[in-house]
């Protein structure tokens, strides 16, 4: 039996951050504002390994109301999300996840935040799939306002 779920995330824009994508830090004026790293990549995958196991959200085990999560490396995040499926006797099958955003551009960036998700995750690279598109000027993303991500994930027993 395989189990599936699907994260959402999405961050605002500014200026002075970081843009960190899948744990990758991609050269920007502007970066991803949050509590954490703000990384809305891992944060969708996170949300959908949660789903999958019936762990609940992001929110739950890592609040921002907690100071200890300040600047967090949304990897770790992932590490830790990872023990919890794991010791429920769960194992990732596979993950498939789009980023939606204007600028800069994530095609030369794809091939790294793959490998790093697919490290972090302890898979093999041909099971964790990253795609990128545009909002096509609509929405926040459109307007260059934000980053937004989804991810689907398949869990099956170990």
């Amino acid at each position: 039996m395989s189990l599936s779920g699907i994260g959402y995330d999405c961050h605002r824009l500014s200026a002075g951050r970081r843009l960190v994508i899948g744990g990758v830090e991609i050269p920007s004026e502007r970066g991803l504002d949050g509590h954490s790293d703000a990384d809305v990549l891992a944060h969708a995958v996170i949300d959908a390994l949660l789903g999958a196991a019936g762990l609940g959200d992001i929110g739950e085990h890592f609040p921002d109301s907690e100071e200890r999560y300040r600047d967090a490396d949304s990897l770790e995040l992932l590490g830790t999300v990872l023990e919890m499926v794991r010791g429920l006797g769960l194992q990732v099958v596979n993950v498939d996840c789009t980023v939606v955003m204007e600028e800069p551009r994530l095609g030369p960036h794809r091939g790294e935040i793959r490998e790093r998700l697919a490290r972090a995750l302890g898979l093999a690279r041909e099971r964790v799939n990253v795609k990128a598109t545009s909002g096509e000027g609509i929405g926040f993303v459109g307007r260059g306002e934000g980053v937004a991500a989804l991810a689907i994930v398949s869990l099956a027993r170990r």
